[in-house]
C-alpha cells in the first residue's frame, strides 16, 4: 500500500470528514481487488454509522445493545459484499469462507457447477469445497476422478463425510460408472491388440464372452482393490441402473485367477458370486432363491460359531425387502439365543416394536428369564381403553 492513499485519507477526513474518507477506502481497496481488506473497512463504516468506535474489538463487547442487531446485519452485508466479488473474479475458495459465515452455500455451489477447471486450477483447493466441505459433492468426486483417480476417490468416499444418504449415494454410482468404463476401455484395447480389430460389445459381459484368453497367466485389467471396493460399496444402494452395471462388473471378477478373489467371511466368501446374487435380490430378480442362498449361509455358518455378521447381512436384506416379520423370525432364532448383542441389524426389541409381535417378546424374556421384557411384552399387547 502506497503512502500516497495515506495522504489522500488524512486530507479527505480533514476536507470531506471521516464518511466520505471511508468511502474513498472502500472504493479503493474495490478497484485494487483487496477484497480481504474491504471486508474490514466495511465493518468499520458500519461501526462509524452506529456512532460507535470505528476501532473494532473484535469480539464487539463495546457496542451497546441497541446496536448488536444492526451490526450483525453489517457483518452479513459486508460478507455477501466480498463473497460476490471473489466470485466474480473466480477465486471460489476466497469467496466460500465469506459465504459460510453467512451459512449460504448456494452461490457458491452455483459458481462450482459452472467451474471448467485446467492445468492452471488450484485443483486442491476447489476439491476442499465442492467435496469436502459439501458444497458441490457430485461436481467434487467428478473432479478427484479427474484429476486424482480413482484410487483417491475410493479413498475419501471411505472416510468420514457430511453428506446425506443420497448424496453419498449419488457419489458411489460416480464411481461404479467411471470403473465400468475404464475396465471396458481396457478391455477392448487388449481385444485390438490381440485380435485386431474392435469389438463391438459395450458390457464386460459381452466382451469377455468366449475370450477366456483375457485371464490367462494371471492376467487382469483394473487394479482389483478398486474393483473389491466399488463392489462392496454397491450394496449399500438401492434399486437402480448401477446395480445392473455392478453385476457387470462382477462377472469380470468371477473370471479371475482365484489367487486375485479377496477372502472374505461368510455370507461373501465367495466373493464376487455372492455379491452378484446380494444385487439381484436388491433389483427384485430370483428374490427367494437368492434369499434362501443368504439364508443357506448362516445355517452354514452358525452365529455362535462364526460370528454374527453373516446374520447381519440376511436380516438387513429383509429389512431392505419390507419383511419385518420375516427379520423378526431370523432374529429370534439365529441372535437371541446369544443374549445381549451389538448388531448393525435391527435388534429383537426393535423388531417387536415395528412388527407389533408383542407375543414374541413375552415367549423369549420368558424363556430367557427376563421378567422385565416378559411383563412389557404381555401389557404391550393389551389393548388401552380409549
Amino acid at each position: 500500500m502506497d503512502t500516497t492513499l495515506f495522504d489522500q485519507l488524512q486530507q479527505t477526513v480533514n476536507t470531506a470528514g471521516p464518511a466520505a474518507a471511508i468511502d474513498k477506502l472502500c472504493a479503493e481497496l474495490k478497484s485494487r481487488k483487496d477484497f480481504g481488506g474491504l471486508f474490514y473497512a466495511l465493518l468499520m463504516k458500519k461501526r462509524f454509522e452506529l456512532g460507535v468506535s470505528p476501532i473494532a474489538t473484535g469480539s464487539n463487547q463495546d457496542l451497546p445493545d441497541s446496536a448488536h442487531v444492526a451490526f450483525e446485519d453489517g457483518i452479513a452485508d459486508a460478507a455477501r459484499t466480498v463473497g460476490n466479488l471473489y466470485l466474480a473474479e473466480g477465486q471460489i475458495p476466497q469467496a466460500w469462507g465469506y459465504f459460510r459465515m453467512l451459512s449460504d452455500p448456494k452461490p457458491v455451489a452455483e459458481a462450482l457447477e459452472k467451474l471448467n477447471i485446467d492445468d492452471t486450477t488450484d485443483v486442491q483447493a476447489i476439491v476442499d469445497v465442492a467435496f469436502h466441505q459439501g458444497v458441490a459433492p457430485l461436481k467434487g468426486i467428478d473432479w478427484i476422478l479427474q484429476r486424482f483417480g480413482m484410487c483417491s476417490a475410493i479413498t475419501v468416499m471411505g472416510s468420514e463425510l457430511p453428506f446425506t444418504p443420497d448424496v453419498r449415494a449419488a457419489c458411489t454410482k460416480r464411481l461404479i460408472r467411471a470403473l465400468r468404463t475404464e475396465l471396458v476401455e481396457r478391455l477392448k484395447a487388449e481385444i485390438q491388440r490381440v485380435q485386431n480389430f474392435a469389438p463391438s460389445g459395450t458390457t464386460v459381459a459381452e466382451l469377455i464372452e468366449g475370450r477366456d484368453w483375457l485371464f490367462a497367466e494371471d492376467y487382469y485389467h483394473i487394479d482389483l482393490s478398486h474393483l473389491n471396493s466399488v463392489v462392496q460399496m454397491s450394496t449399500q444402494l438401492d434399486k437402480c441402473d448401477e446395480l445392473a452395471i455392478t453385476r457387470d462388473l462382477c462377472k469380470y471378477g468371477l473370471k479371475l485367477s482365484p489367487k486375485f478373489r479377496y477372502q472374505s467371511e461368510p455370507p461373501f466368501d465367495d466373493q464376487y458370486a455372492d455379491y452378484d446374487r446380494y444385487l439381484a435380490i436388491l433389483m427384485g430378480e430370483d428374490v427367494e432363491a437368492n434369499l434362501a442362498h443368504f439364508r443357506g449361509k448362516v445355517d452354514a455358518n452358525p452365529p455362535q460359531e462364526a460370528g454374527t455378521f453373516a446374520t447381519e447381512i440376511y436380516v438387513n436384506l429383509l429389512m431392505r425387502l419390507g419383511r419385518p416379520v420375516d427379520a423378526l423370525e431370523a432374529v429370534r432364532k439365529y441372535l437371541t439365543p446369544m443374549g445381549e448383542l451389538r448388531l448393525s441389524c435391527p435388534n429383537l426389541v426393535e423388531l417387536v416394536q415395528q412388527t407389533k409381535r408383542f407375543d414374541v417378546l413375552a415367549e423369549v424374556a420368558k424363556e430367557q428369564g427376563n421378567a422385565v421384557n416378559y411383563l412389557a411384552g404381555l401389557i404391550a399387547g393389551v389393548p388401552r381403553p380409549a
